[in-house]
């Protein structure tokens, strides 16, 4: 029993430490070290955007930001490079479980602000944590629509 002990030991001590080391290797001649850029060059600093709350991807490779602005649905448009861009549909209509009762609740998102981003009219009431169900309508005849079914954590 007492040789198993020490075997054990032995094994989570011993073992560890080899674990843990490690050697660098040198950087070949002429080439740059991993994670670091070769002295002389300089990548030009390429700003990256970052989409706020519930990001979603539409089909055609632009983006959606879903947030609570002042308790109300934010939804923000972003390009390829997730640069704001103006909003390219027409309303867009969300519903959710009424956890204070029956039925759901509703609210239609309208452009808003800069026109980078559609604003709801209904406070969503806490607890926020539902399914969301959101409709993007872009003509006028509501044949073209984007459905998306989303797990709004706020």
């Amino acid at each position: 029993m007492k040789t198993r002990l020490v075997l054990l030991f032995a094994l989570l001590f011993g073992g560890g430490s080899l674990l843990a080391q490690t050697t660098k290797q040198p950087a070949a001649p002429g080439k740059a070290a991993p994670g670091k850029s070769a002295p002389g060059k300089t990548e030009p600093a390429k700003e990256e955007f970052k989409i706020e709350g519930t990001t979603l991807n539409r089909a055609d490779g632009t983006f959606l930001g879903l947030t609570l602005q002042d308790g109300k649905f934010k939804l923000s448009f972003h390009d390829q490079e997730k640069k704001p861009m103006p909003v390219n549909v027409l309303r867009a209509v969300a519903r959710w479980p009424n956890v204070h009762g029956p039925g759901q609740n509703r609210t239609v998102l309208t452009p808003a602000g800069d026109g980078t981003f559609l604003l709801g009219a209904q406070f969503v009431r806490p607890p926020l944590s539902f399914k969301l169900f959101l409709t993007l309508v872009a003509a006028e005849d509501g044949e073209s629509t984007e459905n998306y079914t989303v797990d709004f954590r706020g």
